[in-house]
């Protein structure tokens, strides 16, 4: 079959359209012949590879699918061949105390399909039949693909790990990416406001009002710490989302009000920096990470997709073949929302 794959860590020259076998699949597993498939930052660094990360190569990328049930196994009784499925991308093992307690996010084996394990960037990808989710017909492969990962995060995150509550001011710092204008959307929903965005144009700015900001700062035309700090009458917000990190975790920091929650799902910029822990204690401030999230926040959140009040956020669609392409697309960083690859299987 055709995949997306790289035969060693590194540059995206490293990374081919390619022939590989196609998998097989374990009884309680699909083979899942794949429709539509997102990007995500996440598929750089794979590729770019960390210590400890130890996978099978070739390794396909591809972490957010939907697709048509090719084949399923012996125990699956939930699907059938010809179901249309979107794809929760969180893999756990459902027996460790986390996955007993429902914290499936936190399971001690969790793993992420495209991260640890190969993905969708091909023709068919083998999937725990617990992973998948009935698509309804109304909703397209390439919005349920767009919003998988990054709004089962920003779920997560804002509305269960951060408590988010109706009246809450909150600050996102990024306006383009998935998660961000996933963040965007969830956060209006909830009820808070005002909703501040900090991005670095006006047309990520522009997608960000129509999504449901309130107040936006172009950071390259002023201080965003300094507008953030004025628009709030010198108090500070409830809740800052950032994923961003090393460049804007101390201007994070100085924007929550006293009492105020940073909420952190990655760090584009680099995981490591410096933190003035007087801002903590003297603010009683709290920092609050979180990775994916559970089985029932991805049927909560897809819920809210497809009936309409969550919505993806689309460049650009490839086809499968140009999936180097559409990499160096989202490395070069001009796009919003999400870029897809269209499969043909």
């Amino acid at each position: 079959m055709k995949a997306v794959a790289f035969y060693e860590h590194g540059p995206l020259d490293n990374v081919r359209y390619t022939e590989v076998d196609e998998p097989p699949i374990g009884p309680d597993e699909v083979l899942l012949a794949t429709k539509a498939v997102a990007l995500n930052r996440l598929d750089l660094w794979v590729l770019a590879g960390w210590p400890g990360l130890n996978l099978k190569l070739p390794h396909i990328m591809g972490s957010d699918g939907a697709g048509v049930v090719a084949q399923v196994g012996a125990n699956v009784t939930d699907f059938s061949v010809g179901d249309r499925v979107a794809v929760n991308p969180a893999l756990f093992c459902g027996q460790c105390a986390y996955c007993r307690r429902g914290q499936s996010n936190m399971c001690q084996q969790f793993a992420i399909l495209g991260e640890h394990v190969d993905g969708f960037f091909a023709e068919y990808t083998a999937v725990p039949a617990r992973n998948l989710l009935k698509l309804p017909d109304h909703v397209t492969f390439a919005a349920a693909a767009a919003t998988s990962l990054v709004f089962l995060t920003a779920w997560h995150s804002l509305i269960k790990a951060g408590g988010l509550q109706a009246g809450e001011s909150v600050l996102i710092v990024g306006a383009g990416g998935g998660v961000n204008t996933a963040s965007i959307q969830i956060a209006k929903l909830a009820g808070a406001g005002p909703i501040y965005v900090v991005g670095s144009s006006d047309e990520k700015l522009a997608l960000a009002r129509e999504l449901g900001a309130d107040v936006t700062i172009n950071r390259q035309a002023e201080d965003w710490g300094k507008a953030v700090f004025k628009a709030t009458n010198r108090q500070g917000v409830d809740v800052v989302v950032d994923n961003v990190g090393a460049a804007t975790y101390m201007l994070s920091l100085r924007a929550l009000k006293r009492g105020g929650r940073l909420l952190t799902v990655g760090n584009t910029s680099g995981p490591k920096f410096e933190i003035d822990n007087r801002l903590l204690f003297g603010k009683h401030l709290r920092i609050i990470g979180s990775t994916m999230g559970t089985s029932t926040d991805y049927a909560e959140v897809m819920g809210l997709v497809f009936n309409g009040r969550l919505r993806p956020i689309i460049d650009t669609i490839y086809p499968l073949a140009e999936g180097p392409a559409a990499l160096r697309h989202m490395q070069d960083g001009r796009f919003s929302g999400k870029l897809v690859l269209s499969v043909d299987s």
